[in-house]
């Protein structure tokens, strides 16, 4: 089995569990990027590139480049939803690359996916706080045994103002209790 070591190691299987992680929170929002930003193709390609590696392939370029063309597109984005959908993708595309070192910072690329799924209803219902909690549940119930073991080789995930931020807090917290 490949590993890819730095601070500790992580197998190609336990990059899967991540990326699949991320890639099923990207999956659900996909389509408010789509119908805000019709025909811009590039977080569809992220979340491909993201599908392809999960289900056997090779980590190549391929999740690079579209996951970094994906976090163009959320820049772009004319709407928080649709940027943080986008930003998703990217995201999802880019955990074949999750870098095995010990640095809150990486844990945004396991959770501000579900994280961003969860503000993206909220905004959807309102602003409504009560909706994003019910989605970080959500997101704690779907994590499995793998994802959480390598979460726990991280540090907590930083704490900012921002909501996705809090959200993605609030996740790495109930995530953690429940090693």
């Amino acid at each position: 089995m490949t590993t890819v070591s730095g601070d500790f190691e992580l197998t190609m299987d336990e990059l899967r569990a991540v990326a699949r992680y991320v890639a099923e929170s990207a999956q659900e929002v996909l389509p408010v990027f789509e119908e805000t930003v019709p025909g811009d193709p590039r977080p569809r390609a992220a979340l491909d590139a993201a599908w392809e590696f999960i289900n056997g392939a090779k980590r190549t370029k391929l999740q690079r480049v579209t996951s970094l063309d994906a976090h163009r597109a959320a820049k772009e984005a004319g709407t928080e939803a649709a940027r943080l959908a986008a930003r998703s993708a990217g995201d999802a595309a880019a955990a074949a690359y999750l870098h095995p070192i010990s640095q809150a910072t990486q844990v945004g690329h396991i959770l501000r996916a579900p994280a961003s799924a969860a503000r993206i209803a909220e905004l959807n219902a309102g602003d409504d706080p009560a909706v994003g909690k019910l989605l970080i549940e959500q997101a704690r119930q779907r994590a499995t045994p793998a994802l959480i073991a390598v979460l726990s080789r991280y540090p907590l995930a930083p704490t900012a103002k921002g909501r996705v931020a809090q959200l993605m807090s609030a996740l790495d917290a109930s995530l953690r209790a429940a090693a």
